[in-house]
């Protein structure tokens, strides 16, 4: 449709109502900037709108300011809703292992499974990789059919919620919110923390291994250089 009112096919664009032609303040300015430009009205029947005059244009204007007005304070409802639900108990997305959804669809902790959570932690400090702890889990078949990876273990261990917190958005991210002592914690915070610790050192380890194999693979590099 721009292109045809770029190319001067049509003089005018006919929209039921202006919202269903866009809800945003800058969208807006550049559709009325083209339009001007190409010598092509808006009308919108059900709000009365015509930009063919400056009283049309200022209209036009002033509604789209209001819709985006009402859409930003639904937003900010909705949040301010979400927030008051997680603080009390009412987390959103899949429940974690160890926790499920109460008759009023609150987090609380699921007792069948619960101390599945308390060992995989145990396993964890006491010195057992990702990896053994899912073959041990996976051997036993607990739970089974689940099929228990190190990935599972590895994002187990670094979930705030075992702690009784709710982490919103992502890790290290300047977006994420952490909302304390939201569900009944499985594990204490002190046993959390420890965990933490022992991820960081996972992970400094790996990094170090990687890092020597990376300076083993450029040395035998320039070692057959200097045989040719």
């Amino acid at each position: 449709m721009l292109a045809d009112m770029k190319s001067g096919k049509i003089n005018y664009i006919v929209a039921y109502k202006l919202d269903r032609v866009t809800r945003s303040v800058r969208d807006l300015e550049e559709l009325i900037v083209q339009l001007e430009l190409h010598n092509t009205y808006l009308v919108c029947d059900k709000d009365d709108v015509n930009t063919s005059s400056a009283n049309g244009r200022f209209f036009v204007r002033m509604l789209t300011v209001l819709s985006q007005l009402e859409i930003e304070i639904v937003s900010e409802r909705t949040k301010f809703g979400l927030n008051g639900a997680i603080k009390s108990g009412h987390l959103p997305g899949i429940v974690p292992l160890g926790y499920k959804k109460d008759n009023n669809k609150k987090t609380v902790i699921d007792e069948t499974t619960k101390d599945i959570v308390v060992r995989i932690f145990n396993m964890y400090l006491e010195g057992k990789s990702y990896q053994q702890i899912s073959n041990t889990l996976n051997k036993e078949k607990v739970l089974y059919p689940k099929h228990w990876r190190d990935t599972t273990i590895m994002k187990m261990i670094d979930n705030k919620v075992y702690m009784g917190d709710y982490e919103k958005g992502k890790s290290n991210s300047k977006d994420t919110l952490v909302y304390m002592n939201v569900v009944e914690p499985i594990i204490s915070r002190a046993m959390w923390n420890e965990a933490q610790l022992d991820l960081g050192q996972v992970f400094r380890h790996i990094f170090l291994h990687f890092f020597i194999k990376i300076m083993l693979f450029f040395h035998s590099i320039i070692f057959l250089f200097h045989l040719v």
